[in-house]
This record gives structure tokens, C-alpha cells and sequence, in this order.
């Protein structure tokens, strides 16, 4: 009976290792399929469709499983994207762009960085038309920037001005017995602010109506220089929902016609001197080569991307933790080819533990080698603690900055628990039982808490002052938490510059004093063995996006805003997390 239990054990693993090895193979067969070489025909318009993804970073994984079976989560580099099109400039198989997006799937700062490297390629002389059934506002703002722009007959552009919504559940507490416990240094600390007031406080609204008109005002002075329009018009158009279809929309300048989708196809048509159009894609013009700079200089100028919230660990492609982090910054240290270092941060912040381990690898790495930061869509607390150092801080106009505070917070259940019957006894020697989730937070472990936030606020404040060249106190004064704007924050001093990726990178090169350099960009990403059989074959989609396709956006986004807080650990110096720009 043993013998042939065994027998089918063997059996079965052996048909077990087949399925898997056809899998491998079938994965690197369409692999290589799929990557077949793309080939930029001539008389080509090269279609801008921004739908998927748009990172600051998306490196290839170096998981040859990863690879072989294409578990990769499609996405486009924002820095493949600027390549691109300023290679098209020079392409003479490329003859214009096409802006053709249903939704863009990107931060207002990347979305300026595009919208700015789009402004540059039109000085080549070659055309821009964008086309869409619908606008929304940042669809739009992009778009604006074309030659001729055109709209569905029967469509519309969500031009209204921005909003932004946030979540109160200080009644929820009350109601269902479970709070958060919050020790905090900033009156404009805004992340904790839901859990202790069902208000938004006039310090809260001061600053989000002040970097809401900062942001406005890029938005509408780059519409205002594409369009001819003044801007107290587009203010006008948008207090007066004036774009709300296209014959509106047309009247006020916002579009140049309202055409259909095979009236567009024939206007490029006859843009490009030919009978049938030949189009490529964002996607497959990047993988043709044509999203990276050819160079051979020996020099470099070596870029560290620390995108997503700042966790203490190793972190991912998603997560900044401090191993990843730092470990590139002591390579690109020892490496003596590189020259200088580019940080670019797209972070709301979070442990601040992590924040002060990388800020300490990033002023050993000073002293050796120039550095100068990047700010993408966020860098803000945490994000700011890791940039404040360097050398040179340049920031998009529309990058969310500052917000110099820190809190910690911590579940409270013992209200819940008294409803519904609990009671928790401990027993300890010496310290050990200095907070429970099951009783009130004492006035002892307050003190203590409070004292750690302090401490580490007195510290954050002490790096920016000794960063940016000010006093504590100066700095104190624009920080307790408060965001700005790239733009607000250059003019109290917390950024340098105004520009993209592009200018510190070449303001890194100046202060290395070098001509000729090119690029490598850093950390590399490496997904484990076992997460690679996280994945399904048939399906890549991963658990946030089915627990967002079930919940729907706005559901999500509660369900995700109390997660995050379930999972902080430590005290934080992270910007509100609920703000969401409309």
C-alpha cells in the first residue's frame, strides 16, 4: 500500500513539473514573440495614449522567471517618455504626434514635465493634433498644448477648476468604538486630522485652498500661452462650466473643431502626405530604442529614484525602504566613473525612522560627490526629510512639497471592547505593558510618545536648516506640517530651481564640471523567487486592483486611507495621504 501511495506521489510530481516547465516555455516563447524587433516605418505620426501607468522609474525586473513568464505590470517611465519625444524632433521617420487619451494616467507634475517636453518638440516644425471623444481637465490640460485640437460633435471638456475631498471618522470612532490614538508636532499636520475632528480645521483649509490656486494658475497659464486666451477668460469659462459641449467649447476658443474620429484620421492623412496612416505607439517607439539617450562617454551621472512611501526595510519598486536605497547610494559612492548623483523623490513620506537612515547615506554621499534632487508629483515630509541636504533642490511648479512635521498614531479598541464585554488584565515587570489597544492611552506612555515626535521634529527641522542655509527657527516657521507647491516653496526657500529630471541632471554635471556624461539609473529590482508564483499566469491583475474593481474608485480610496493607517508602525513624517486633486 506504502509502495504504491509513493508510486502516485511520484507520478503526480512529475506531472506537476511538466505543467510548470510548459508554462516557462510557453512564457519565453511569447516572450521573445513579443519582442520582436519594432521597426518605426517612414511617414509615421506617433500617438501619445497615456491610459497605462506613468512611473518616474519602471526598470525592467532582473527575475528570469519574472521575464520568461511577463509578470511585469505594464507601465510607461516617465523618463523614456521625455527621451522619446525629444527624439522624435529628430526622426525623420516620425512626421508629428497624435495626443489621443481617454484618461491620463499620471501626477499633474508629470503630466507638466510631458506637457513641457511636447511645448520643446514644436519648435521642430513637425504638427501636434490631439483628438478626444471627452476631455477631463487634465486630458485636457496635455491636449492643450497641440497645434489643432479636436472633439467628438457630441462631446464635452471637464474644465471647472480643481477640488479635493477629504474623509472625516470621528463619529465613526465614537459610533463603533475604535480610534486612533495620535501624538503629533505641526498645526498643519493634516494626515491625522479625520481621526480627531469631524471638521476641517481652518489651518487645513488655508493651506489646500493655497497650493489648489498655485497648481490652478500653472494649469491656466500654460492653457492661456497655447490657446491665445486670457486667463481671467478661462476662469471665467470654468466658473461657467463654458466648455460643457463642443459647440460652447468651441466658441470660447478651447478647441479648433468638433470633427469625428475618421475626420481626424483623414486630417493627419493629409498632415503627412499619404493615403493610409501609419501610426506608433508611445509604447513600442520607446521599446524601439528610441526612449533612451545613445552615449559612450565614460563619465556618468548616475540617477536614484526613490519612489512611493518610505517604509523601514528593504522596500520595492513601489516602496522606498532605506536597504535598497542605501545600497545604491554606497555603489554609485565606490563607482569612480560616476561624477555626480540626481535623487528623484515622488514621495508622500512615512517612517521616519527609514527617512533619517537615508538622509544620513545621503550626506556621506555629498562629501564625496555632488548631489542635486528632482521632485516629481509628491516630496513632501519623509520626502522632503530625504532631499533637504543636497546641493541643489530643483521641483516641478505643481510638485507637492514641504509639509515638515511629523505624528505618531496607534489603533485604540477600548471602547469597543467594553461594548461588547471585554476586559484585558496584563501582568509585566518593569515597562513592559505600557500600552494596550484594549485600555485608554495613559498620561506616562503620552509623554513618552510625545517626547519621540518632538525629537525627531527638532531633528527634521535641524537638517532642513542646515541644508537650506537657515535657522531653526526660520524653518519652523514654514514647516508645523504645512504644504506647498514647487512654486510656494521656491519662493520661501525650500527649493532652488523651478524645472524636471532633465535640468538636475544638467545642473549635476555642471557642479561635477563635465561636458560629456550619460546616464545610469539606479536601484535595479530583483522580485524573489517565491513572489513570482504570487502571480497567475492568466491574470496579472494584482490583489489592490480586484479589491478596486469591487469596491469602485471612491470606495477604494476610504478602504485605502484606513489601511495605510492600520499598517503605520513608528512615528511618521508623512503628508495627508487623503488629499486627491480633482
Amino acid at each position: 500500500m506504502a509502495f504504491l501511495r509513493n508510486l502516485l506521489a511520484v507520478i503526480l510530481g512529475f506531472f506537476i513539473a511538466l505543467f510548470l516547465l510548459f508554462l516557462l516555455f510557453a512564457g519565453i516563447g511569447s516572450v521573445m514573440s513579443s519582442q520582436e524587433e519594432v521597426v518605426v516605418k517612414p511617414n509615421s505620426v506617433l500617438e501619445m495614449d497615456l491610459s497605462t501607468p506613468v512611473k518616474d522609474y519602471a526598470p525592467k525586473d532582473s527575475n528570469p522567471f519574472v521575464q520568461a513568464l511577463d509578470l511585469v505590470d505594464e507601465k510607461l517611465a516617465l523618463n523614456n517618455i521625455i527621451i522619446a519625444i525629444d527624439n522624435a524632433k529628430t526622426d525623420p521617420n516620425i512626421k508629428g504626434i497624435s495626443i489621443k487619451n481617454t484618461t491620463i494616467n499620471a501626477g499633474i507634475a508629470q503630466t507638466q514635465a510631458i506637457r513641457n517636453e511636447l511645448e520643446d518638440f514644436k519648435k521642430s516644425g513637425k504638427f501636434i493634433y490631439a483628438y478626444a471623444d471627452v476631455y477631463d481637465q487634465k486630458n485636457y490640460y496635455l491636449s492643450s498644448v497641440a497645434d489643432s485640437l479636436f472633439i467628438n460633435p457630441v462631446g464635452q471638456i471637464d474644465f471647472k477648476g480643481l477640488s479635493t475631498e477629504i474623509l472625516y471618522y470621528k463619529d465613526f470612532e465614537d459610533k463603533y468604538g475604535v480610534k486612533m490614538e495620535v501624538v503629533r508636532h505641526g498645526k498643519y499636520k493634516s494626515a491625522v486630522e479625520p481621526f480627531l475632528t469631524n471638521k476641517m480645521s481652518e489651518a487645513n483649509r488655508e493651506q489646500t485652498t493655497s497650493f489648489l490656486q498655485s497648481i490652478w494658475s500653472e494649469i491656466i497659464d500654460d492653457v492661456s500661452q497655447s490657446r491665445n486666451i486670457t486667463t481671467d477668460k478661462l476662469n471665467a469659462i470654468a466658473d461657467g462650466s463654458l466648455a460643457r459641449n463642443a459647440t460652447l467649447a468651441k466658441q470660447n476658443n478651447l478647441i479648433d473643431e468638433a470633427i469625428y474620429e475618421d475626420q481626424y484620421v483623414a486630417k493627419m492623412e493629409k498632415a503627412t502626405d499619404s493615403d493610409k496612416l501609419e501610426t506608433i505607439s508611445i509604447k513600442d517607439y520607446i521599446a524601439s530604442g528610441k526612449g533612451r539617450t545613445s552615449s559612450v562617454a565614460k563619465n556618468k551621472i548616475a540617477v536614484i529614484y526613490a519612489q512611493g512611501e518610505i517604509m523601514y526595510g528593504k522596500g520595492s519598486e513601489e516602496i522606498i525602504g532605506q536597504e535598497i536605497i542605501n545600497k545604491a547610494l554606497k555603489k554609485v559612492r565606490k563607482d569612480k566613473t560616476v561624477k555626480a548623483v540626481v535623487l528623484r523623490v515622488n514621495s508622500p513620506g512615512g517612517s521616519a525612522l527609514a527617512s533619517e537612515l537615508i538622509w544620513r547615506e545621503l550626506e556621506l554621499t555629498k562629501k564625496e560627490k555632488p548631489l542635486v534632487v528632482s521632485m516629481g508629483n509628491l516630496a513632501a515630509s519623509g520626502g522632503y526629510y530625504i532631499s533637504c541636504n543636497a546641493n541643489k533642490i530643483i521641483a516641478e511648479p505643481t510638485t507637492i512639497t514641504g509639509s515638515i512635521g511629523v505624528f505618531g498614531a496607534i489603533p485604540n479598541a477600548h471602547k469597543l471592547a467594553d461594548q461588547i464585554g471585554i476586559n484585558a488584565e496584563q501582568v509585566s515587570t518593569n515597562n513592559a505593558a505600557s500600552y494596550s489597544i484594549f485600555e485608554p492611552m495613559n498620561q506616562k506612555y503620552y509623554d513618552v510618545t510625545k517626547q519621540g515626535v518632538e525629537q525627531i521634529y527638532n531633528t527634521f527641522v535641524t537638517h532642513v536648516a542646515a541644508g537650506r542655509n537657515m535657522t531653526f527657527e526660520q524653518v519652523d516657521k514654514i514647516a508645523q506640517g504645512r504644504v506647498w507647491t514647487g512654486k510656494e516653496a521656491k519662493e520661501i526657500g525650500l527649493v532652488d530651481e523651478l524645472g524636471g529630471l532633465q535640468d538636475a541632471i544638467e545642473e549635476a554635471a555642471k557642479l561635477a564640471d563635465i561636458d560629456t556624461y550619460r546616464v545610469r539609473n539606479y536601484p535595479s529590482y530583483k522580485k524573489d523567487f517565491k513572489d513570482v508564483f504570487k502571480f497567475s499566469p492568466f491574470a496579472k491583475a494584482s490583489k489592490q486592483e480586484i479589491i478596486k474593481e469591487a469596491l469602485g474608485d471612491k470606495n477604494y480610496h476610504l478602504y485605502n486611507t484606513i489601511n495605510k493607517m492600520k499598517t503605520l508602525k513608528g512615528i511618521q513624517a508623512r503628508m495627508p495621504f487623503v488629499f486627491e486633486i480633482q
